[in-house]
């Protein structure tokens, strides 16, 4: 049997309705994409089954080939799917996968490190990032979160009822550049959660609630009033933090 015939190789841990979701987008990817479909791999917080309210559902498509005519067979079940749960499919050349490796680093290192190949070979087997890569991608997207957070404060800060979502969807990064810090490093942690604590219990100051306020934000997606401004300001501080610890104990 082909692999990308194969049933589909889900995770544990996975809710309900996302799993349904991705059965039916991974079946139409299927048909859509027949001969030109490479490899389905389900990366992040879903692979681990450890999705909380705010989780997207981030799933890589690696094709052969990005044809019109099979990528419009795609569109209707990706509506679907994100309207249900949130599910963002990336499209991926298979002879991409080593220049968008080396372009998105900090991302693609999340993959490596938390990833499910639900159809098809592995792409990321044998794949290596080089350092450097590694540490000039760290730099950009610890300077870009910087900024990005700064600009939410300015706009978003008296509507406390945005600022939730903003400060989940920085969660991301900023574990991420964690988890990849703790891999130059040559030390790691069993999750980027994990490696963000233990980078903050090293960082001068005391960053509990901080990290408690990113939980928060992350499990349902709300806030006590009052805390969503300061909060912010003080993932701003985190970021910069990890951006020095780059410069000064990685780089």
């Amino acid at each position: 049997m082909s692999t990308l015939a194969a049933p589909l190789n889900l995770p544990a841990g996975l809710p309900e309705e996302v799993a349904t979701v991705l059965r039916d987008f991974c079946g139409a990817a299927r048909d859509a994409f027949g001969d030109h479909l490479k490899s389905l791999v389900l990366f992040g917080s879903a692979a681990e089954g450890r999705m909380r309210a705010t989780s997207d559902v981030n799933l890589l498509v690696v094709l052969a080939a990005f044809d019109r005519g099979r990528v419009d067979r795609i569109r209707d079940p990706a509506r679907v799917a994100y309207a249900a749960v949130r599910l963002r499919p990336m499209f991926v050349l298979a002879g991409e996968l080593p220049l968008a490796a080396e372009a998105f680093a900090v991302k693609f290192h999340d993959i490596l490190t938390r990833r499910v190949v639900l159809v098809g070979e592995d792409p990321f087997a044998g794949l290596e990032i080089p350092r450097a890569m590694i540490l000039h991608r760290l730099r950009q997207v610890l300077l870009n979160t910087t900024i990005r957070l700064r600009a939410v404060y300015a706009l978003e800060s008296l509507r406390e009822e945005q600022l939730a979502r903003e400060i989940a969807e920085a969660a991301a990064p900023l574990r991420a550049s964690a988890a990849a810090i703790l891999d130059l490093e040559g030390r790691s942690a069993p999750s980027p959660r994990a490696a963000l604590e233990t980078i903050a219990a090293e960082l001068p100051g005391d960053w509990k609630d901080v990290l408690d306020g990113i939980s928060d934000a992350r499990e349902d997606g709300r806030l006590p009033p009052g805390l969503g401004p300061p909060l912010l300001l003080r993932l701003i501080e985190l970021a910069t933090a990890l951006r020095a610890r780059v410069e000064g104990r990685v780089a």
